[in-house]
């Protein structure tokens, strides 16, 4: 195999799928420089960090679609445009520096904002409250038949707050894909399913191994303003929050319970939620504004009157989280130069070597550039719902989120690739 400079390796395999070439080597278009020339670009200080409907959003956009025509592709947005409007709101939650719970047998514990427990509002509402809200430990809070799993058993949850662990089983491989982390781990489903069962707010609580993350990474994602999709009937929990393992340990011994008994009783499919003999009151102000960024989607038709039809789609987040908490030297701006100009950079270097592909190949190229993902994936569900061509001539879809860092690799890690039938028919 061809030995490639750093964060080269993901983009040169994706060029597997290129038909072979009859003159040049597309995949010398695919350059350390060039990868860092647009990592550098996106992630400069005047992109602001690129947090959704900025200037420095703005700024990101149009040198996406700049790169994309210079390259040679054209317009696949609506309309022969460049991009897809994703419209959003902005929400941010007016804090209390405190939250305190109370036991029904009496006694109470108060848990600080930032360092106990973090979140927003899980509405698009000015104002929000509920008052002595029953806390309820839910286990992982997910309902699948498939794996004859349900940790709710038809309890009545409306209005209560649950607390939750993060991620799914792991610890059987014919359970939840073992390891692997599928939907029902993801945070967005857990706040979801809560609110499937009418509860008024969802605590996550947070650890290391399940997160993958630090409780720092909660801090900064969650403390500023939370972007989301307009509108919407989908039930809502008023409250998504987190807490960290220690916080979440204190409130369930405040009810007279263990945190590492009810994880335990939370392994097994007999697990049925508890009460934990603690309430809870909350109000605070929301700030909403209406906010719009985009995907940018460009195209290089196939040259296969029969099969230029089908899409092979290659995808890049372009936003990040803008400005926020300042570190110690001062600096506010979150750059996102590895996730995920990065990312968008090997897209750009795969368009290019597509591009200069001779002859061309039979099937279109997608090079799209998804907005929001830092909020949830909110440009990929707009455009899953909003897709630009039929779903069904979409043959398959490889995002890549974060170069690789570290040096040269013999090694490349798909995420989910189990779950694709591309992954498959590779052998």
């Amino acid at each position: 195999m061809r030995r490639f400079a750093p964060a080269v390796v993901l983009a040169t395999l994706a060029l597997a799928l290129a038909p072979a070439v009859a003159d040049g080597d597309p995949a010398s278009r695919i350059t350390a420089a060039g990868l860092l020339r647009d990592t550098k670009a996106l992630s400069d200080d005047a992109m602001g960090g690129r947090g959704p409907g900025s200037e420095g959003d703005r700024m990101a956009r149009a040198y996406l679609l700049k790169r994309l025509k210079e390259i040679g592709f054209e317009p696949g947005g609506p309309g022969g445009s460049w991009e897809q409007p994703v419209p959003m709101v902005g929400v941010t939650m007016e804090h209390p520096a405190s939250w305190t719970f109370r036991a029904t047998a009496g006694g109470e514990a108060s848990f600080r904002w930032w360092d106990d427990f973090i979140g927003n509002s899980g509405v698009q509402a000015p104002k929000v409250a509920f008052e002595n809200a029953e806390v309820v430990f839910a286990g992982y809070a997910i309902e699948a038949p498939e794996f004859q799993w349900d940790d709710f058993k038809g309890a009545d949850l409306k209005g209560k707050i649950l607390l939750i662990l993060n991620n799914d089983p792991d610890w059987d491989p014919k359970l939840f894909a073992g390891t692997k982390r599928l939907y029902y781990g993801r945070w967005d489903y857990k706040y979801e399913s809560a609110a499937r069962h009418g509860a008024a707010g969802a605590i996550i609580i947070h650890t290391e191994p399940s997160a993958g993350y630090g409780w720092n990474v909660v801090q900064t994602s969650w403390s500023g303003t939370s972007f989301e999709l307009r509108g919407g009937d989908a039930p809502r929990v008023l409250l998504r929050s987190w807490m960290t393992e220690d916080a979440a340990r204190k409130l369930v011994r405040l009810g007279g319970k263990d945190l590492d008994a009810l994880v335990a009783a939370s392994r097994k499919r007999e697990f049925k939620p508890v009460p934990l003999g603690v309430t809870t009151s909350l109000a605070f102000g929301v700030k909403l504004e209406n906010t719009e960024s985009a995907n940018v989607i460009g195209l290089l038709r196939g040259a296969d009157p029969k099969r230029r039809d089908k899409t092979m789609i290659y995808t890049a987040h372009h936003d990040h989280l803008g400005i926020g908490q300042p570190d110690a030297k001062g600096d506010s701006i979150y750059n996102g130069a590895l996730d995920n100009a990065s990312g968008c950079a090997q897209v750009l270097a795969i368009a290019e070597a597509f591009a200069s592909t001779t002859p061309r190949g039979p099937r279109t190229v997608m090079a799209l550039f998804v907005a929001g993902e830092e909020q949830g994936l909110l440009g990929s569900l707009y455009y899953v719902t909003h897709p630009t061509i039929p779903v069904s001539n979409i043959v398959a879809n490889l995002n890549i989120d974060g170069g690789n860092i570290f040096g040269r690799t013999k090694d490349v890690a798909v995420i989910a690739a189990s779950q694709s039938w591309a992954w498959e028919r590779s052998g």
